[in-house]
């Protein structure tokens, strides 16, 4: 009941509430309107992890003070970002393959070529044969310690 009429006086007095509920008071470009904070939880990640990605050029929010504002493009580009390391590419690879984050409507979509792809599928057996030779060991060893 408190949470609700604070939240229902911050709509008031801001008009902006994030997803979260948090206030974004004073934020003049609508186009940003993600925190550090809701795009952090609906990906599942850290704080950390997108600062990282900030850092790599991977993501570049607006600041306003000390707060990262994060536009929709921003948060697509992310999507495809968490998508490409999921496929196990690497951080450089990924940037290449986005390219620098530089125009908050730039449309990332990962665009894979089939050589990229054969190379990324060879890359992912090859582990998966070698985490397979792991456990048969691990295995092994388990039932001599038995």
């Amino acid at each position: 009941m408190v949470k609700s009429v604070l939240k229902a006086k911050r709509v008031a007095v801001t008009g902006v509430v994030s997803s979260r509920g948090r206030s974004k008071a004073g934020v003049i470009d609508s186009e940003y309107v993600h925190t550090i904070g809701d795009l952090a939880h609906e990906f599942g990640v850290t704080l950390r992890t997108l600062r990282f990605y900030e850092d790599r050029g991977l993501i570049k929010p607006k600041r306003q003070g000390l707060t990262r504002l994060y536009s929709d493009a921003s948060k697509a580009r992310l999507k495809e970002i968490m998508k490409a390391t999921n496929l196990g590419f690497t951080l450089t690879e990924i940037r290449a393959l986005l390219g620098v984050d530089g125009s908050p409507k730039a449309a990332p979509v990962l665009h894979l070529n089939k050589t990229q792809i054969s190379e990324q599928l060879a890359h992912l057996e090859k582990q998966k044969a070698e985490i397979e030779i792991a456990i048969a060991e691990l295995k092994s060893m388990q039932k001599l310690a038995a």
